[in-house]
């Protein structure tokens, strides 16, 4: 079962999809011969097309989600500027009470933990059904009845078990309890663009994009599109383009986006944006959905492989997370990528609170198979015959 090394399949899609489109190709190219400049920055029609290339990804992203009427699109350097721009310009105070999910990444719990120790607040966690690996509604009402949350901040998909949320039940939930009061964050890395979401029918403050993972984008870009009455102090400093003689940052949208913007990988993102539109975002989610379920099958089939996942078929999707009996989960992922030319993720994916759940600390983690558009079914095959033969001796 051997291969040649040019054929690798990568199954590391939820730390970022591999390949890209070959329009992001073609659009980075041109990026960076014929836009590279400055945006808004200058008043000569270079940097007037930059800033254009600019209100288009803006308008792609709001696109997206149905957000055009009620929202603005923030563009960072990542997710996690992103998430940092948002707790820390929320000025949480002692009194306030944040809540996670058990699968939050560590964009949002080391950047909470950090607030959390300058500011004082409370972080509280919600209720996981152990038997099912999903949220337990009944007890996040309770919970939100004996302390209301100042803030809820948690992950659409989670990038450990391919959960999908219920985040427009507890995101309801939020606003009912604290009569509007409570502000919700949703942390979309892993499925802006894919997964459904309608800013019309559920009432989010801010919703955090990555343009590297489920866009199908560049390193180097993401973001936030928050609601226009959702109030955030400035986090980062430095020039905007604006009011440079005012030592303070700028009250408007562009006080959010202090330094120079990525122009080069702006553009890509918008001609992976236009891709996912002439794909289909269904066809692509169908195609992640088959591949996640027939993993599961096989693996679920290998004597000795524990597949951590939630139990209800239609609440998961790109990720499926494994271990194998005897096996430290980095020693496998060495074997897949050093025999079989296989390229997984091992270890504990950034996100420190679901694995007490999980109870996989015996083998260092879990070893984490994640696809996008570009995997096959052939490749889900390989995986399972390369993991029975590792299981096999």
């Amino acid at each position: 079962m051997k291969r040649e090394k040019t054929q690798m399949i990568y199954l590391d899609n939820a730390a970022t999809t591999y390949p890209k489109p070959e329009k992001l190709y073609e659009a980075m190219d041109y990026g960076n011969r014929y836009l590279a400049i400055n945006a808004g920055r200058g008043s000569y029609q270079l940097a007037k097309a930059a800033v254009q290339k600019m209100e288009e990804v803006r308008e792609k992203i709001l696109h997206q989600i149905h957000g055009e009427r009620a929202g603005e699109a923030v563009i960072t350097s990542s997710a996690t500027i992103a998430m940092n721009q948002i707790i820390g310009g929320l000025m949480l105070t002692p009194r306030d009470i944040v809540y996670v999910s058990p699968f939050e990444h560590n964009a949002v719990m080391r950047t909470l933990y950090k607030e959390q120790r300058q500011k004082g607040f409370s972080i509280e966690e919600l209720p996981l059904v152990r038997e099912t690996l999903e949220i337990d509604l009944d007890k996040t009402e309770y919970m939100f009845d004996i302390k209301p949350p100042s803030v809820v901040c948690i992950t659409h998909v989670s990038n450990v078990t391919g959960y999908i949320l219920p985040i427009e039940e507890i995101f309801a939930l939020t606003k009912k309890i604290t009569k509007e009061e409570g502000k919700v964050i949703l942390d979309a890395a892993q499925s802006f663009g894919i997964v459904p979401i309608d800013y019309r029918q559920t009432p989010f403050d801010a919703v955090v994009f990555a343009g590297h993972k489920t866009l199908y984008g560049p390193i180097g870009i993401g973001g936030f599109i928050k609601h226009r009455d959702f109030h955030l102090e400035p986090f980062l400093a430095g020039g905007t383009g604006s009011n440079s003689l005012d030592l303070s940052m700028p009250e408007e949208i562009d006080g959010l986006e202090p330094g120079s913007p990525n122009i080069p990988a702006v553009t890509g993102l918008c001609a992976s944006l236009s891709w996912i539109e002439e794909v289909g975002a269904k066809k692509i989610f169908a195609h992640k959905k088959n591949l996640t379920e027939l993993c599961i099958k096989e693996l679920k089939n290998i004597r000795g492989v524990q597949v951590y996942t939630p139990v209800n078929p239609d609440k998961r999707i790109g990720v499926v997370s494994f271990s194998m009996e005897y096996y430290n989960v980095n020693e496998v992922a060495g074997m897949l990528d050093t025999d079989y030319h296989i390229a997984v993720r091992s270890g504990y994916h950034c996100a420190p609170l679901i694995h007490s759940y999980l109870q996989d600390q015996e083998y260092g983690g879990t070893i984490r198979a994640s696809f996008s558009w570009f995997n096959t079914e052939e490749e889900i095959q390989i995986l399972a015959e390369s993991i029975q033969e590792i299981v096999e001796g």
